[in-house]
């Protein structure tokens, strides 16, 4: 059998290539758009990929499918419950998929149906033989994460409540998945930070029997225990979700990779004015706090930039890329990762443009939390005229602890909620390091408010005193 976990740490996304070394047959798992190394590791292993399987419809990330049935001619497969835009093969709950010469031999892969997370979402139980007692693995998409479960909340607006999706994923997970051998290996399709779970591990794979034991969602509780714990403190849903969802569901426009276009000063400006075009910085966040485009977005490269990026740009909104040199490429591509496509071009070197054109450079306002104009003790509760202190980490975070007189609204929720807030008070955002508050700065600055701060090191550096 050849078994290779492809983790993509800047969406913390996980895809997999299975085949049949005797047989040359190969099926791959959550694919990501870009498929150029799937296709690479498959010739060099010999190994045809005939079928495209996605455990569940995405919401973090615009799948591959459509791009590896095209490069392939792989049928594409979703769970029995799936509705999709294009043709698919719907995988059966006890269904097998034999990759061998005939179904007695080779390796197999055994549907699992698993609603919860979503109601198409799937499981495949992985054999070498196919009469193996122990299995080689399960691949649980979002269903089984290590440390957590999927989340249950994300089709509440599809006429699905929370604690509905949560009672199917607590029946999936104890029916199904708790019934394998606890030597079975587990391969979810997330780990640590994705918006997918609360507390995913970092840890990209392990065995039912440690998840069994391990997982606090698998603890013995009463059903009605379970649906509270799990449908209590997710993390607030990023804005792209909705968005990538329906274009994994409907089809989407296949990937064109390559650079986007260098565009001078004159024909970005141009682009904002006239075609609503988002200038989004890139760079470094003490780059960009130390002078930036007056109006542009951040996120950085080195952060979750594509889903920060999605957080605070609308879907189909253009795009204008202030990137370093020589990493315009990788901005676009991750941008395409999550269906941004629109990506208009990039303004080449902005540190040397913005030394040549002052007027429009702009400096970020960073304190550190004693230089607020109010002693913590003093801050107002009721957010009464003053300083509007705002938290933008996770709920789940900011129950663990926050600081005196913080409002609670996360990153991922500033967008949509930028109407709360008054543009004539000052705003003091911090978040658990000092990169998230940084980029809730710009989208505020860019909304026009004109006297916005972050804390210096967030919360983190407040706790220890150094803050």
């Amino acid at each position: 059998m050849h078994f290779a976990q492809y983790y993509l740490d800047c969406l913390s996304q996980a895809s997999y290539l299975i085949g049949d070394e005797s047989t040359g047959r190969a099926v791959l798992v959550d694919p990501r758009r870009d498929i150029d190394e799937y296709l690479h590791d498959a010739e060099a292993a010999g190994l045809r990929i005939e079928l495209v399987i996605e455990t569940h419809i995405h919401a973090d990330f615009l799948s591959g499918h459509l791009e590896l049935a095209r490069a392939t001619g792989a049928a594409i497969a979703f769970g029995e419950a799936a509705e999709t835009g294009f043709p698919i093969r719907r995988l059966r709950d006890g269904e097998r998929i034999s990759l061998g010469a005939d179904d007695d031999e080779g390796v197999a892969l055994t549907v699992l149906a698993t609603p919860g997370h979503t109601l198409e979402s799937i499981c495949l139980v992985i054999r070498e033989h196919p009469d193996d007692e122990v299995p080689f693995g399960v691949l649980t998409g979002d269903t089984l994460f290590v440390g957590d479960v999927g989340r249950p909340d994300l089709l509440s607006a599809a006429g699905h409540s929370p604690q509905d999706m949560a009672a199917r994923l607590h029946h999936s997970l104890h029916t199904k998945l708790m019934t394998l051998p606890d030597a079975t290996r587990v391969f979810p399709a997330h780990g640590a930070g994705s918006a997918c779970g609360r507390s995913l591990s970092t840890e990209t794979s392990s065995t039912i029997g440690d998840q069994r034991r391990l997982n606090y969602a698998l603890q013995p509780m009463p059903e009605a225990d379970f649906v509270r714990l799990v449908t209590a403190g997710q993390p607030a849903t990023p804005g792209y979700f909705a968005h990538d969802a329906a274009l994994n569901r409907d089809g989407h426009a296949l990937l064109e990779p390559g650079p986007p276009p260098a565009l001078t000063l004159d024909e970005a400006l141009a682009a904002r004015d006239r075609q609503g075009a988002a200038f989004l910085d890139c760079r470094s966040p003490a780059a960009y706090t130390r002078a930036h485009l007056a109006g542009s977005l951040h996120t950085s490269l080195d952060t979750r930039f594509a889903e920060y990026a999605g957080s605070v740009v609308a879907p189909g909104t253009p795009i204008v890329l202030l990137a370093d040199p020589g990493t315009e490429q990788e901005a676009r591509l991750r941008l395409a990762r999550i269906g941004y496509d629109h990506v208009l071009g990039h303004l080449p070197d902005p540190a040397a443009v913005l030394e040549r054109t002052p007027a429009l450079a702009r400096r970020s306002h960073r304190i550190h939390y004693d230089e607020l104009p109010l002693p913590a003790s003093e801050l107002p509760e009721d957010h009464a005229p003053g300083i509007q202190l705002i938290d933008v980490r996770n709920p789940a975070e900011y129950e663990a602890g926050a600081l005196p007189g913080a409002r609670n609204i996360p990153l991922a929720g500033l967008a949509a909620r930028i109407t709360e807030l008054d543009p004539a008070r000052p705003v003091v955002l911090y978040c658990r390091s000092g990169n998230r508050s940084v980029i809730a700065a710009a989208l505020l600055e860019a909304h026009g408010f004109g006297d916005v701060c972050d804390v210096a090191g967030g919360y983190d550096a407040v706790a220890a005193g150094v803050g």
